[in-house]
C-alpha cells in the first residue's frame, strides 16, 4: 500500500507449556534467551536499540532461526500520549505483507481447482474492461497487467477518510489506460491485490475477509491477526505516527475498505512467525504450488522481475531470500525470510518513515554473513563528465545524466533527480537507495550505455543518444520579500500539509513527513521542485495574497488551499 511490517521464527512436555503460555502455534517454540545465540542476539538488539529510541514510535521484532527464537522484543513507544512501550505481543498494521496472504490464498483455490493461474479476470470479473488484453490471474500476481495503480491516482488522496464498497474501488481505477500490455513491463501495483480479492470472493463463495479468517489465520492460531477495522476493538493494538518536521504526529485517517487485499491486515511479530513456519509445510498449500510463488517471473522479453506472487525473490549475502515490505499511514514493516537457513526476521513498525534495511542486516547476522553495502570511492578528478549526457529508457522516456559540482545526477523525464555515488570507475549507487546499482557500458572508448539494476522489478538498459542536455531553467528575477506572502501551510489532503516557508531570497517548501526542499521560481508564481520533479503554481486572490497551489507531479495536478 502507501508504504510500511517484519518477522521472524521460535521450539516435548517442559517446552510445551511455555507455548501455550506465550500463545505460539506448531511449528514456532520458544525457549530461554540464554540458550539462543546470545551473542547474535545481543548484536541485532544493538542494531534495532539504535534505530528506535525510547520515546519515539518503534518496533516490535523477531527473529528465528530453525524454529528457535533468537530476538523477541519491543523497541520505543506503542503510544506517545499515554506513554506506553511497545511489548512484542502487540499489533500493527503490516500493510503490503499482506499480498502474501492474498498469493496464498489464491494458490489454495488453485489446489482445490476453483481457479487457474492462466485464467483470464473476465471469467470472474465478466464485466471488468480490459482494453482488449487478455490479464490473467498471473499478471495480477506479479504486478505485471499494466493496471493502473489506484494509489498513484490524485483523486484517490481525498477519499482516503471515505469507506467505501469493493465496486466503488474498482469502478475508481477499471477504466484508466493501460500503462503497458500485459506480461510486457513490471509497476508494482494495488489494483491487481484488489482485483484479486474480488477474484477470491468470486471463486471461493466467501467474502475476502472470511476467507482468510477461517482458512488461513484460524487453522494456524494466528489469534492476533485480523482483516483490519477501525471501529472494531481490538486489544494490544497500537496508534501509527508520521513525522512533522521535528516533531511526531497521529498518522493521517485512512478507511480500512481501501487497502483491501493489497493491505488490509493486521498482525503481530509472533503470529508472523507461526505463518513463516506453516510455509514449509503442505498444511495451506502444496509445496510444489508454492514454490511457483517464490519464482521470479519473466516478462515477455525474458527479464525477470524479480518478483513472484506476494514475495520479492532476491538474495541477502550470497543466499537466495524472500522478502517483502509494507508501508501504510503510520507504519512500516518489513519480513525476511533465509529459507536454506531456516531464518525469519519480521520487523513491525508503528512510524511511517521506513524501515530501511534493518530486516536484511538482522537476517544476515543470523546466518554468521556480513550483508555488504555498496562504499563509495573519489574518482579522479576529470572522470565524471564522460558519463553526463542524454539516455533513452524507451519512446516516451529519456534519462538525463548531469553534473553538478563534484557530483553526479541522474533523471527521468517528469521524476525526480537522484545523486549518484560512485562505487568503481564505471559502477555508480544511487544516494537515496544504495541498493540500486547503476553501470556505464563502453563501446569504442565512450560510454554507450547505461544499465540500472534495481533490488525489484526487471533490469533497464538505456542507450546514449547525440542530444543536447535540456538547458536549466534559470531562476525568476524578482523581489524575494514576495515569499512572505507565499509562506504558510497548504493542506494537500487531509493531515499531509505542504509548510512554504522564506529563508532570505529562497522559497523553502516541506511536506508532512518529508525533508525541506527549495522552490525555485520559473516566474512570480510558478515555481520548480528538481529533486522531486514537480512543479508548484501559486494562486492569488483578488488582493494578491495566496490563497492556495497547485502541485503538477508525473502528469497529476493536485490542489491545495491554504489553511494557515
Amino acid at each position: 500500500m502507501i508504504q510500511r511490517s517484519s518477522n521472524v521464527l521460535q521450539r516435548l512436555i517442559l517446552v510445551l507449556a511455555v507455548i501455550v503460555l506465550m500463545g505460539y502455534g506448531p511449528g514456532i517454540s520458544a525457549q530461554p534467551a540464554k540458550d539462543a545465540n546470545a551473542a547474535t542476539a545481543a548484536a541485532i538488539d544493538e542494531l534495532l536499540s539504535k534505530s528506535f529510541k525510547p520515546g519515539d514510535p518503534g518496533a516490535a521484532a523477531i527473529v528465528v532461526k530453525n524454529g528457535n527464537v533468537i530476538l523477541r522484543k519491543g523497541y520505543g513507544m506503542a503510544n506517545l500520549e499515554l506513554g506506553i512501550p511497545i511489548e512484542p505481543d502487540m499489533i500493527f498494521r503490516i500493510g503490503s505483507i499482506t499480498k502474501q496472504f492474498t498469493a496464498v490464498a489464491t494458490l489454495m483455490l488453485v489446489d482445490q481447482g476453483k481457479l487457474s493461474l492462466t485464467d483470464e479476470i473476465t471469467k470472474f470479473i465478466p464485466d471488468y474492461p480490459t482494453q482488449g488484453h487478455a490479464i490473467t490471474v498471473e499478471h495480477l500476481l506479479t504486478h505485471t497487467s499494466g493496471i493502473k495503480s489506484y494509489t498513484g491516482l490524485p483523486e484517490w488522496r481525498p477519499l482516503w477518510r471515505k469507506d467505501v464498497s469493493l465496486k466503488e474501488m474498482i469502478d475508481l481505477f477499471k477504466n484508466k489506460p493501460m500503462e503497458f500490455a500485459p506480461g510486457e513491463s513490471w509497476n508494482y501495483n494495488n489494483s491487481g491485490y484488489v482485483l484479486l480479492g474480488q477474484i477470491i470472493e468470486k471463486a471461493s463463495g466467501q467474502s475476502y475477509q472470511d476467507f482468510i479468517e477461517k482458512n488461513i489465520f484460524a487453522p494456524l492460531g494466528m489469534k492476533q491477526t485480523f482483516y483490519d477495522n477501525t471501529a472494531r476493538v481490538i486489544p494490544r493494538r497500537i496508534t501509527g505516527y508520521s513525522k512533522s518536521g521535528a516533531n511526531w504526529v497521529n498518522s493521517d485517517y485512512l478507511s480500512m475498505s481501501w487497502p483491501h487485499a493489497a493491505g488490509s491486515i493486521i498482525s503481530s511479530v509472533d503470529d508472523l512467525a507461526k505463518w513463516d513456519a506453516a510455509l514449509y509445510t503442505d498444511k495451506l498449500v502444496k509445496q510444489e504450488t508454492l514454490k511457483r510463488a517464490w519464482t521470479p517471473y519473466l516478462l515477455k522479453n525474458g527479464k525477470s522481475a524479480k518478483y513472484g506472487y506476494g514475495w520479492l525473490v532476491t538474495e541477502l549475502a550470497g543466499m537466495p531470500s524472500l522478502e517483502h515490505g509494507g508501508g501504510i499511514n503510520g507504519f512500516t514493516t518489513i519480513g525476511v525470510r533465509v529459507p536454506q537457513e531456516r531464518i525469519y526476521v519480521a520487523i513491525l513498525t508503528n512510524r511511517d518513515s521506513g524501515t530501511g534495511n534493518l530486516g536484511q542486516r538482522a537476517a544476515a547476522l543470523v546466518a554468521g554473513r556480513k550483508l555488504t553495502e555498496p562504499i563509495a570511492v573519489k574518482l579522479p578528478a576529470g572522470t565524471l563528465e564522460k558519463y553526463v549526457g542524454v539516455y533513452k529508457v524507451d519512446e516516451k522516456q529519456d534519462l538525463i545524466i548531469t553534473k553538478e559540482g563534484e557530483a553526479l545526477y541522474f533523471q527521468r523525464t517528469n521524476t525526480g533527480k537522484q545523486e549518484m555515488v560512485p562505487s568503481a570507475e564505471y559502477q555508480f549507487f544511487s544516494k537515496r537507495n544504495p541498493s540500486l546499482v547503476i553501470s556505464f557500458k563502453q563501446s569504442g572508448g565512450k560510454i554507450a550505455s547505461v544499465l540500472f539494476k534495481p533490488p525489484i522489478g526487471p533490469d533497464e538498459e538505456a542507450e546514449r543518444t547525440d542530444k543536447a542536455l535540456p538547458k536549466p531553467k534559470e531562476a525568476a528575477a524578482f523581489d524575494p520579500a514576495i515569499y512572505d506572502k507565499y509562506a504558510g501551510q497548504y493542506e494537500l489532503m487531509p493531515n499531509f500539509i505542504l509548510t512554504l516557508s522564506r529563508d532570505g531570497d529562497k522559497l523553502m517548501g516541506q511536506a508532512t513527513g518529508q525533508p525541506m526542499v527549495q522552490l525555485v521560481p520559473e516566474s512570480a508564481v510558478k515555481f520548480s521542485v528538481q529533486e522531486v520533479g514537480a512543479q508548484i503554481e501559486i494562486v492569488l486572490d483578488e488582493k494578491g495574497n495566496a490563497a492556495s497551489l497547485i502541485l503538477y507531479q508525473g502528469g497529476q495536478k493536485l490542489p491545495a488551499k491554504k489553511i494557515k
